[in-house]
């Protein structure tokens, strides 16, 4: 028969042991409660995402041919040709990534392993 068995009475209980990460989010979600409640403004930005995208005059700048700037991005030289002679117009996630290449090509490279 199993018998009931208390702690000794001169131990104290355990505390929790958190992680880091696990700090991490209690102190994140305590700051969601604050901003929630008013306390506290989070910071936040705005994207601006360009209208238009000047390929040639990038492709300058950076002194590659279509054949290079294609493939130092990951673009298709085609597309690229249809750019640069109107044909068609970069959608919106090929500006945002003309926008990132205009201002930090390196970055770009680097990213994508060239």
């Amino acid at each position: 028969m199993p018998t009931n068995r208390k702690a000794a009475s001169g131990s104290k209980p355990s505390q929790p042991k958190h992680s880091a990460l696990g700090r991490r989010l209690i102190a994140g979600l305590n700051e969601v409660a604050a901003h929630l409640r008013g306390e506290i403004e989070l910071p936040s930005y705005e994207v601006t995402v360009p209208e238009e995208a000047d390929v040639p005059g990038l492709r300058a700048q950076l002194g590659l041919s279509q054949a290079r700037f294609a493939s130092a991005f990951g673009l298709d030289v085609k597309t690229v040709q249809a750019w640069e002679q109107g044909r068609r117009r970069p959608d919106r996630t090929a500006r945002i990534l003309l926008a990132v290449i205009a201002r930090e090509p390196e970055a770009v490279r680097r990213a994508l392993g060239g």
